[in-house]
């Protein structure tokens, strides 16, 4: 039994945000959107996360070179209805996940800490 004060995934969630990860990827792909700044984003979906209760979703997406997010962002937001429509035709729930699109900052992370081991490098050296 999971002690309810962990924040870990279960492997559910964990299958079930890989699995709407894909159909969110497949989606994008064939670029049916309302809005317009999204049919020529190159888009990478990192990481969906699951609510325990699998009713909410968070994908974290980044465009390629980190351009326009300001503007991409809300535009997926906005059409978040395209993307349940989808995960509802091929996911097989019993409920379809509200998914909520945001940045994926753990590239702009792992670049700054990795500049800060560069500095402290150098100045051993």
């Amino acid at each position: 039994m999971r002690n309810s004060k962990t924040s870990e995934p279960t492997q559910r969630q964990l299958r079930v945000g890989e699995q709407i990860r894909h159909i969110l990827a497949e989606t994008m792909q064939r670029g049916h959107f309302n809005e317009a700044v999204l049919i020529d984003a190159h888009l990478s979906i990192s990481e969906v996360k699951l609510s325990p209760d699998l009713k909410h979703a968070t994908a974290y997406v980044m465009a390629l070179g980190g351009v326009n997010m300001d503007e991409i962002l809300p535009a997926l937001n906005k059409d978040r209805n395209v993307f349940k429509k989808e995960i509802a035709r091929n996911a097989g729930l019993r409920f379809t996940p509200t998914i909520r699109f945001v940045a994926d900052n753990s590239f702009n992370e792992a670049e700054k800490i990795e500049n800060i081991l560069r500095e402290i490098h150098a100045e051993k050296e």
